[in-house]
């Protein structure tokens, strides 16, 4: 059955919205402040007020700039802390360059041997057309950050600093994408003729190309640094000569091993273990598995991390209820259905289900406001700079964190044993369209 607008059903819609005067004062009102200003409710800075029964002691923010590198800079963000406590310098800083080098190379790794292993199936399959889609993005994991550090170690910041096109990748990733995609084609060709010399004498020809990109993009990698700073004391450190693997096991001390992703998406089987495989990134390296359970094993496991002094990575779907400017996320910060006056609500499930909800974001919980047990309100560690929220953190109310965090990255120690053995089982493997991508 189709259905045609006709110019007397238009006419009725016009006649209820003038028969309301209430409309036409909400309608001046959007127009002129647009429709978020609006909806705002400025109630909503009475209840987060910035203070946290725990809270580490952290002082400087980082900034991604127009890049998607969330994943990493709040990966690093948590190494960074720990790195700070243990060695009384808090205000030091990884460069997220380094690794973002890394990953490129990495990823263009992974996905021409993708690309080979299904040269055999038609351009517009599903998963063909996933990896193309997929090639070359900026996004990431917790995993994926973590195989990175574990292969290739960290750097301070001065030993790789930024450059525009690490700050700005747009144009990178277009050429990287581009190239790809065009070798990609030759490597199917190769493949589908079964000329294995030729392949890989051009697989490995393109890896040599994407490098030479990356060395000028972003400059090449250091392979030894001279570790100097004063610590929060004055107290002056010099230790010289050090490959970032040795700088990594010698003065971070985080465990990389030591870590499960907790991810509560209730589109999918609970007390469940899932692999996003499509986003593995470095063969060898740490799968992207996820304990899919209830919503209170992440917050418990998460305020028992914060107890124990260290910051919790979180995937997040930051533009929902989130103000830059104050830095507060609220479930009621943006009153929409009041002001529109409709009814939009969706549980998490059908947001997931349907396209709506997505873990779109990651930063660090830094602290935590607990009464009687409930939490109040969460601190969070931002990547966009000092400008965003109060000094780079803002402010999360617990209902938020319960509709719009997916991910949490912890320590197995805060995990209950029977969740952890759920690893023990055979993973869900992902699509590549899945939700949680």
């Amino acid at each position: 059955m189709s259905h045609e607008l006709s110019p007397q059903l238009l006419e009725s819609f016009s006649r209820d919205f003038n028969a309301d005067p209430k409309n036409q004062v909400i309608s001046r009102a959007a127009r002129r402040s647009g429709l978020l200003e609006a909806a705002y409710n400025p109630a909503v800075s009475q209840r987060l007020n910035r203070t946290f029964s725990i809270e580490l002691d952290t002082d400087n923010v980082t900034n991604q700039q127009q890049s998607g590198r969330c994943w990493l800079f709040s990966t690093l963000n948590v190494v960074r802390h720990n790195f700070g406590k243990a060695n009384k310098a808090k205000n030091f800083t990884f460069s997220q360059s380094y690794n973002f080098f890394w990953d490129k190379i990495e990823r263009a790794n992974y996905f021409y041997d993708r690309i080979i292993a299904t040269a055999d199936r038609p351009l517009d399959d599903r998963t063909v057309r996933g990896y193309f889609d997929w090639c070359q993005t900026d996004g990431g994991q917790w995993h994926m950050a973590a195989s990175l550090i574990a292969k290739y170690g960290v750097v301070p910041t001065y030993a790789m600093p930024e450059s525009f096109n690490s700050n700005h990748s747009q144009a990178l990733d277009m050429v990287l994408a581009d190239k790809e995609r065009k070798d990609a084609l030759a490597l199917r060709r190769l493949a589908q003729a079964g000329d294995q010399e030729k392949l890989e004498a051009a697989r490995t020809d393109f890896l040599s190309q994407i490098y030479r990109i990356m060395a000028t993009a972003l400059g090449e990698p250091p392979k030894t640094f001279d570790l100097e700073f004063r610590d929060d004391d004055k107290n002056y450190h010099l230790d010289k000569g050090l490959t970032p693997v040795q700088f990594y096991q010698k003065y971070c001390a985080t465990d990389l091993d030591d870590y499960v992703v907790l991810a509560n998406a209730p589109d999918h089987e609970m007390n469940r273990v899932l692999h996003l495989g499509f986003e593995d990134n470095i063969k060898g390296g740490y799968p992207n598995l996820f304990i899919n359970v209830p919503m209170e094993y992440l917050e418990d496991a998460a305020i028992a991390q914060l107890k124990d002094g260290e910051a919790v990575w979180f995937g997040n779907d930051v533009g929902r209820q989130m103000d830059r400017k104050t830095g507060f996320m609220d479930l009621d910060l943006y009153q929409l259905d009041q002001l529109l006056d409709i009814d939009s609500h969706l549980s998490k499930a059908d947001r997931l289900a349907t396209g709506i909800g997505e873990s779109s974001h990651d930063m660090a919980l830094v602290g935590v406001d607990v009464d009687g047990g409930q939490v109040r309100q969460w601190k969070v560690e931002n990547s966009w700079g000092d400008k965003s929220g109060e000094k780079g953190y803002f402010t999360m109310s617990a209902d938020w964190f319960r509709e719009y965090t997916y991910e949490v990255a912890v320590q197995k120690k805060h995990v209950p044993a029977e969740i952890l053995d759920l690893l023990k089982s055979q993973p869900i493997e992902l699509d590549p369209w899945d939700s949680l991508i």
